[in-house]
């Protein structure tokens, strides 16, 4: 679903952006190759990064329209402002003054226009169940109701038709699926689920079964070689959600599944990628930091920075570099997990953490090579050892280095409990799994998303 609105966004931008061009530029051609194409360009291809980095593309966004209709001023606005930015440091290759305010104003309007119309139309075609996809689920127990929790309760009806096949052989189906979702359960033998998929159009068939054993396999291998695509549980989660599901984790799939692979290239562009953007933060964040320190001398008269032990990549230990937010005498009985509304942050701190700028000099863990701008939160090493006992393959996100912002950064809150840290494994586990130069710098454009709303911060 998120492809399709982002294609009905660039219809939509088609349509309008040359009609608000024609107005900034009084009626003057503005498509060929003189100076104002590269506004022409430039402009919409800065709002929909802008777009994307707010979130806008993401399951929740696609889901929730109202919602996603509010944060558009804003994607629209910041866009246009960074895209008239570049055009004063380009002033030789834009026109004069007066067309680049109209331009500008323009960018605003029809842009902003262009994003509420393709969302309302996407809305539209959702509820007419467009883009709902037929599903047939290979059991109804436990494992079937972790799905169904995964997807979220809205997602479900809005983008799926599931129907759960439940073998009289596995048994009786799970008391909470029987009841949320029992017209959806079908108690047929394993056998007829070809006829069922043939009856229902599926579009695809999801081994969902909590036990594996005993079942027959070559019902499905029918089903496949008769069209119908049959996937295993975990990679529908991981392909729908983007989570890797450690509840029921199975190391065969891990095994066998593509994945866990970085090459020397892409740990060169990685590494190429942490210098490159980190020295222009720090250049650009420079008078924040500046001021954020002197606001923590002027609190409480204490140190600026606070270093405390994490670990990284492959279990090495180093010390991270903080604008300190907490009282001085904040650790004095021992190392413990920063709770909601902490009475030892400073007035300070709790907007320095709200804000992010605490983070800022990590960038120097970065740029000396101890952490990476994209990766896994870096633990503390007192915690470590009990989350891997708790949780299996929580070493794994070792792999790679502790990155500054992350996939379970920008997908999930901060967390101070056993369940937290393993629905945040989940997210890391995915990023490990699928890593990619260009998935990292996706994840650092969505970090915008999450200085400007804030709500998982602590």
């Amino acid at each position: 679903m998120t492809r399709a609105l982002f294609f009905l966004d660039l219809a939509a931008m088609i349509v309008i952006w040359p009609l608000m061009l024609r107005y900034g530029c009084w009626g003057s051609e503005c498509f060929d190759a003189t100076p104002h194409g590269l506004a022409a360009l430039l402009y919409p291809s800065v709002n929909i990064v802008c777009l994307y980095a707010l979130g806008l593309y993401s399951r929740e966004a696609v889901l929730g329209t109202r919602a996603s209709l509010a944060r558009v001023p804003l994607g629209v606005s910041l866009g246009a402002v960074a895209t008239a930015c570049a055009m004063v440091m380009l002033s030789r290759a834009v026109g004069p003054p007066a067309n680049r305010v109209r331009m500008f104003a323009g960018a605003v309007l029809g842009f902003c226009a262009a994003a509420i119309i393709a969302r309302l139309i996407f809305s539209l075609l959702r509820q007419a169940g467009v883009f709902r996809r037929r599903l047939i689920v290979v059991g109804a127990g436990n494992r079937a109701w972790e799905m169904m929790s995964l997807l979220g309760a809205p997602t479900v009806r809005a983008q799926y038709d599931i129907t759960f096949v439940q073998d009289p052989a596995f048994g009786p189906p799970d008391s909470r699926m029987y009841e949320t979702y029992r017209d959806c359960i079908r108690n047929i033998p394993l056998t007829e689920i070809l006829r069922l998929a043939q009856e229902l159009e599926a579009d695809e068939i999801i081994m969902g079964a909590d036990e594996h054993r005993d079942i027959n396999l070559e019902s499905l291998l029918d089903c496949k070689k008769s069209g119908f695509p049959v996937v295993q549980y975990l990679s529908f989660v991981e392909h729908e959600v983007r989570r890797v599901d450690v509840r029921w984790l199975e190391v065969g799939w891990l095994l066998y599944s593509p994945g866990f692979y970085f090459s020397v290239l892409d740990r060169v562009l990685k590494r190429t990628l942490d210098v490159v953007v980190s020295l222009m933060l720090l250049i650009m964040f420079s008078p924040f930091l500046l001021t954020a320190t002197i606001a923590i001398k002027f609190d409480d008269g204490g140190p600026l920075l606070y270093r405390q032990r994490r670990i990284t990549r492959n279990g090495r230990v180093f010390r991270i570099l903080k604008l300190r937010t907490m009282r001085v005498d904040a650790e004095k009985a021992g190392a413990v997990w920063a709770a909601e509304r902490d009475p030892r942050i400073t007035r300070v701190g709790q907007f320095l953490r709200q804000s992010r700028v605490d983070e800022m000099p990590q960038l120097l863990n970065v740029l000396r090579g101890e952490m990476s701008l994209v990766g896994p939160r870096p633990e503390r090493p007192e915690f470590v050892g009990d989350l891997a006992a708790s949780l299996p393959l929580y070493n794994e996100r070792h792999m790679v280095k502790a990155g500054l912002t992350g996939w379970a950064q920008i997908n999930y809150p901060y967390g101070a409990s056993l369940e937290d840290a393993r629905a945040k494994l989940s997210y890391d586990l995915y990023y490990v799994k699928n890593f990619s130069i260009l998935f990292d710098m996706l994840i650092i454009l969505q970090t915008l998303r999450v200085v400007l709303w804030p709500s998982g911060a602590r």
